[in-house]
């Protein structure tokens, strides 16, 4: 199908003559771990539903011994899969080779704290209970509101200290009334607890009546709005005549001088593989991201309440970030030029589907310098060179409840990887009795941003997980400290200078690290590997979005939530160790987190090592952020440091000029 400013791009992924060891698993391969897994329970009445489904990635060391061999032999194909079977959670491998038995190879039952991934399945089951719950019913009428136009979401419940729990979601509910925006509409003093095994109602509370905040000014649809109008914004194109400028082969992907495999969970969403940059001056690809994905998502709010305590989310854990992925928008999630992406998962029932336009990939211009200079000591003489700089981004958007998330991994020809994170959607809110601020007289927990409505305070805290190879895996972690220097003696009238005191992190524990003020350089080096002039080849974090958790250690959600107490954490690789806040998140009580596995305080020096960081956002909401957000950015960049001899894009020529109808051009 074509459509770019004339024409659109749409791809749905398929193998190319041979499957890669990390494609994501097909719709086939989803039906094949269906039926394995049922067939392999005699009795059809069993209580079966498939939570998590993906693919059981083959050891890092078999991946890397497959590509030196140019792909000779595939790696067996297995699956890693989670089931509820009566009332038990079971971690499942599956073999899905060909010529092989394509049986289950292990079937353990998880006998720890915490419960797997919820499907949306039964979140939509559970959130239509109460309809026809005669209690909830008359508390409704007792409003005098229309069930009709009442919406329940879920919540998890979290862990507070509880020796034993039930899996279980909480539900709050809301008022349509003929607006689509009704996560502004809570009804208050109405909670109810949804036992998810049963499926049904165990716990009813109707504690007090509040005002329903009105609906009127929470339309944010185009078709709902009325003069006077925002900004007038002028139409703006970029065009490529001639196409794509990368390539598609299978889940590979190569642009410039760049190639990586692009891959997708229902847990984490995109997930980059095997990215390398192609060095001129060597004429060869170097590794550069063995791994890196969103290892997880958590967003405590700030209302201690009854009604509000438990809201403190890990929206990959608990939701799937992956499962979250909506069908993007041409012409306005993604520009004219982008490719469009399918991804699939599997359902409650094992059965696969598929989520149209879940990824795009496009090039990026939008007026960014590569490098420039311009000389002016030469005389009579003005010399000016000036690249523009083209990047490649994969894109995908979660909605996650009330929230939406727009990710991004940003390809640089000079050899940056930007990984950026754009928050928008509606906030969570509470109807209160208040219209002035002058009217609040306690704690109230948030903004009062509209009439009867509070947008409560909250945090994000998405942590990454990048295993970086760079020129190889054996790599060190170091800090480069810059210290300030007193002068003691005469030579110089400066009385101080600062300098660069490097550090290498021996173990784990040397490379946990709380940015702040005077922070210092991160670069990840491979300390096997120099430059012609001796220096170590690295890769440096530049941090952004830096936030410190502001909750007590000792908080459960900040126990369950430990991984996010440092920005940086190193831990030597482990292929078990990959999702920051546990296998089974949901009611955890934070014993298999990053926090964790960091204390064994392994060594990092030399070794094949993951660098986990967070992005962190403290979020005080404005009444500018009313009826729906305007999106608040963030990220990071992984950058070259001295990873190249020189400028990699020096020789890189500009790209070709497509006049546009007002276009001059001065010499």
């Amino acid at each position: 199908m074509v459509f770019s400013l004339l024409s659109l791009y749409t791809f749905s992924p398929v193998s190319s003559d041979q499957q890669h060891p990390l494609d994501p698993l097909t719709p086939s391969e989803f039906n094949l771990v269906r039926t394995i897994v049922k067939n392999s329970y005699p009795s059809p009445n069993l209580n079966l539903t498939f939570q998590y489904i993906g693919l059981d990635e083959p050891d890092k060391s078999t991946i890397l011994s497959w590509l030196s061999n140019s792909g000779s032999t595939s790696p067996p194909r297995r699956a890693l899969v989670t089931t509820r079977l009566e009332k038990e959670s079971h971690e499942i491998i599956v073999d899905l080779s060909a010529g092989s038995n394509r049986s289950i190879v292990s079937d353990n039952v998880y006998l720890g704290h915490g419960y797997p991934l919820l499907t949306l399945d039964e979140q939509g089951a559970a959130s239509a209970l109460p309809e026809t719950y005669e209690p909830f019913i008359k508390s409704i009428e007792k409003r005098g509101l229309n069930l009709s136009d009442i919406v329940c979401s879920t919540y998890t419940r979290g862990w507070y200290g509880e020796m034993k729990s039930k899996r279980v979601l909480k539900l709050q509910c809301y008022y349509k009334e003929g607006k689509v925006n009704f996560y502004l509409r809570p009804v208050e003093g109405i909670l109810l607890v949804v036992d998810l095994d049963e499926m049904k109602i165990v716990e009813y509370y109707d504690r007090y009546i509040a005002p329903v905040p009105k609906a009127e000014g929470t339309d944010y649809r185009a078709s709902a709005q009325k003069p006077p109008f925002g900004p007038p914004l002028h139409s703006a194109a970029f065009v490529q005549p001639d196409g794509p400028g990368f390539k598609i082969d299978g889940h590979n992907i190569s642009w410039a001088n760049w190639m990586f495999h692009l891959g997708f969970d229902v847990r984490v969403g995109p997930i980059i593989t095997l990215a390398s940059i192609y060095d001129v001056e060597k004429q060869t690809y170097r590794r550069v991201l063995y791994r890196g994905f969103i290892s997880e998502l958590f967003v405590p709010y700030m209302d201690p309440s009854e009604d509000w305590y438990y809201k403190t989310f890990f929206d990959s854990g608990e939701f799937g970030f992956g499962q979250s992925a909506v069908s993007l928008q041409p012409f306005a999630d993604c520009p004219a030029n982008a490719v469009f992406w399918d991804a699939y998962y599997a359902g409650e029932d094992g059965v696969p589907v598929n989520i149209s336009n879940a990824l795009c990939i496009f090039e990026r211009y939008a007026g960014n310098i590569m490098w420039r200079h311009t000389e002016l000591g030469i005389p009579d003489e003005v010399i000016r060179e000036v690249r523009p700089e083209v990047s490649l981004v994969v894109r995908m958007v979660a909605v996650v409840g009330n929230y939406d998330y727009i990710v991004d991994w940003e390809f640089k020809p000079g050899g940056t990887i930007k990984l950026g994170v754009g928050l928008t959607g509606v906030l969570e809110v509470k109807g209160v009795t208040y219209t002035y601020t002058d009217q609040i007289t306690e704690d109230a927990h948030g903004t009062l941003f509209a009439n009867n409505t509070i947008a409560v305070y909250h945090d994000h805290f998405l942590t990454y997980y990048l295993d970086l190879d760079v020129d190889g895996e054996a790599n060190s972690f170091v800090k480069n400290n810059l210290e300030t220097i007193r002068t003691t003696n005469q030579s110089s009238p400066r009385k101080s200078y600062w300098t660069v005191v490097s550090e290498t992190a021996k173990t784990e524990g040397e490379a946990r690290i709380q940015l702040g003020f005077n922070q210092p350089e991160l670069i990840v080096v491979n300390p096997n590997k120099k430059t012609k002039l001796g220096n170590d080849v690295g890769y440096r974090l530049i941090p952004g979005s830096v936030a410190h958790p502001l909750l007590s250690y000792d908080d459960y959600p900040q126990i369950r939530g430990a991984f996010t107490n440092n920005n940086v954490w190193v831990t030597p690789y482990n292929k078990s160790e990959k999702w920051a806040g546990g296998a089974f998140v949901d009611q955890s009580r934070g014993e298999d987190t990053l926090a964790v596995w960091s204390l064994r305080n392994r060594e990092i020096e030399n070794k094949d090592i993951v660098l986990w960081y967070t992005v962190g956002f403290h979020h005080v909401p404005s009444q500018d952020e009313f009826p729906v957000m305007p999106t608040l950015s963030g990220g990071f960049e992984l950058r070259p440091n001295n990873f190249f001899e020189s400028n990699p894009v020096l020789k890189t020529r500009s790209p070709g000029i497509v006049p546009g109808p007002n276009c001059t051009t001065q010499a």
